[in-house]
């Protein structure tokens, strides 16, 4: 066995190890546990807790891949994330926490004074979740097989059992420790490749200020102005100015992503695992610090990825890299099938270029990037194998969050909430742990068959979020006169439009072939590609609410005062008059 192989087996495992011994501790033994951690996590365990849910395998393995390769354009994934984080911990958590219930659609079921709204929200909740499931499924996937070489469907499988076994175990208490020590791994496992690398490309050993440095080979050219000259030569887009489809699209799938941020159920449920509203603020503050620290490194791992990549295959100008002179790490993509050549003029030379008639790199997968990485960059293999265990850690991390979103909302909110009120505590903890093993089973069928990239499933959860969830929170908070009858016409009609628009475009339920528009850009409403339609989704939610408003009529007096209850501060009283 080689020694990458070793390093990685013991990272790899070794965390796992780690993680089965953190969730066997902090095992749920009440609903309580098992929903909001008994509501005793500190603020700043809340905030890695957060980071770890929040960077998923899209942030960690998808991401800089992403930039990679959309240059300038990828950004819309760090404004869009980050940004919609501020509007989660300013307009929704504190109000949420005070009001200090369970789940998303218990709010909503208190709020809108109906079942109705509550199954609504559920339904929204899971469509959400689920979409979001199949990205960190790939992930995991794309991890497993190249790590631990076996099939990428055997990754999955194997993926599938870890995360049963501490999230069913768990609730809401394991995986909170779980995901503290799955933060720890995952920002090592992203920051020390990249300073290693920013220090070999750059001298600089910070990887934010190596992006804006010069070249350390004494050229005194900028590392991005070089990166322009290599991709232009080769006919693709300028990295540094690339828009995506548009200026209109770029703004709403960035506004898409904020919103949907803001809407997602698992991280909202995170801030009921806190004793306080003050210290939901607290762990929101926490958060963005240790969400920072990842996401301003990864235009950097992106920008430097690419640079490494273009010069492995052209060492020089006009020069090609022989097929039978390839690396070890390019060798070991190919054996997953991530990585794909065709020697289309038979002179045994790697063309790479952005004409498909000529170019013979016909697969790169965007989300090979950051795990290949280091290897091209031919760090040691303990770096390599550190990178495979955090790349798992996020994958890990945010799809026991997700799991256990579906699980609470259907189990709490759904069977106890509506159906059978009288269930026992104990039935319902049993009830959430059946439910978590089914989700694990359709998001590992769906991760088989996963809708493109991983961030780009991703984007789509937010969108569905988007156009759902964040607008009736929104209105439940800052508008006390909205109805339940206006809400749920809203979030119907939201997520509606949403879907419909995106399964014309991707196939129903993304099945391959049912997409009866297909890909076809000239049909994009306003130019508007599926990604980035949650925005229109959540204005459409919010049109028809407040339209439906003035047909039914304001919401009761009593409902009125209970939003002022959570609105207003605690204590607060007249102002005096001076």
């Amino acid at each position: 066995m080689d020694e990458l192989k070793v390093y990685t087996y013991i990272a790899v495992f070794g965390s796992f190890a780690m993680y089965f011994g953190i969730a066997w501790w902090s095992r749920a033994g009440s609903t309580s546990d098992f929903y909001v951690a008994g509501g005793g996590v500190t603020p700043m365990q809340n905030g890695m807790a957060i980071g770890a849910d929040w960077m998923s395998a899209a942030s960690f393995i998808s991401m800089a891949g992403l930039i990679a390769f959309l240059g300038y354009g990828g950004s819309v994934f760090l404004m869009g994330w980050t940004g919609g984080y501020v509007l989660l911990a300013m307009l929704l958590a504190p109000y949420m926490r005070k009001h200090g219930k369970f789940t998303v659609p218990e709010f909503i079921f208190d709020r809108y004074y109906s079942k109705t709204a509550r199954i609504v929200a559920v339904v929204c909740l899971i469509i959400a979740s689920l979409t979001y499931i199949i990205g960190q499924m790939k992930g995991v996937g794309v991890a497993f097989s190249r790590f631990l070489e076996v099939e990428y469907d055997n990754g999955i499988y194997f993926g599938m059992i870890v995360v049963w076994v501490y999230a069913v175990l768990g609730g809401m208490k394991g995986i909170t420790y779980t995901q503290i020590a799955q933060y720890c791994v995952l920002i090592f496992a992203y920051t020390i490749p990249a300073i290693f690398i920013s220090l070999q490309l750059t001298g600089n050993p910070i990887p934010q200020l190596g992006l804006g440095s010069t070249l350390a080979d004494g050229s005194g050219v900028y590392l991005l102005d070089k990166l322009d000259m290599v991709v232009t030569d080769l006919g693709f887009r300028e990295y540094t100015t690339g828009n995506i489809n548009g200026t209109l699209d770029m703004f709403a799938y960035t506004l898409s992503l904020m919103i949907g941020t803001a809407g997602l159920p698992h991280v909202i449920m995170r801030f009921f695992t806190v004793p306080s509203v003050k210290a939901a603020r607290q762990s929101a503050g926490y958060a963005l610090v240790f969400i920072a620290l990842l996401y301003t490194v990864a235009p950097a791992v992106g920008a430097m990825a690419r640079l490494n990549l273009m010069n492995t295959i052209e060492p020089a100008a006009g020069q090609n890299l022989a097929y039978a002179e390839r690396p070890q790490w390019f060798k070991d993509w190919e054996k997953t099938g991530l990585l794909k050549f065709e020697d289309k003029n038979g002179d045994g030379k790697i063309q790479y270029v952005a004409d498909k008639e000529t170019n013979e790199m016909v697969k790169v997968d965007r989300d090979i990037m950051v795990l290949a990485n280091p290897a091209i960059a031919n760090l040691p293999n303990w770096v390599i194998a550190l990178v495979a265990a955090g790349g798992l850690a996020a994958a890990l991390s945010t799809a026991a969050g997700l799991l256990l979103a579906i699980s609470s909302s259907i189990s709490h909110d759904l069977m106890k909430g509506i159906l059978t009120p009288n269930m026992s505590e104990k039935n319902e903890l049993f009830a959430g742990r059946v439910v978590m093993t089914l989700s694990i089973v359709v998001a590992g069928y769906l991760g088989l068959h996963p809708p493109g990239f991983a961030a780009g499933t991703v984007a789509l959860a937010f969108g569905l979020a988007a156009s759902s969830i964040f607008p009736a929170l929104m209105m439940g908070i800052f508008a006390k006169r909205m109805s339940g009858t206006a809400a749920v016409w809203g979030m119907c009609c939201g997520i509606g439009v949403t879907m419909l628009y995106v399964f014309q475009h991707k196939g129903i339920m993304f099945i391959p072939g049912t997409s009866f528009l297909g890909g076809m850009e000239p049909n994009w409403f306003l130019g508007i590609s599926p990604n980035a339609f949650g925005a229109v989704g959540a204005l459409v939610n919010f049109a028809v609410a407040f339209s439906v408003l003035k047909i039914t009529g304001p919401a009761p007096e009593h409902i009125q005062q209970m939003v002022d209850n959570f609105r207003i501060p605690k204590g607060a009283g007249e102002a005096h008059n001076h």
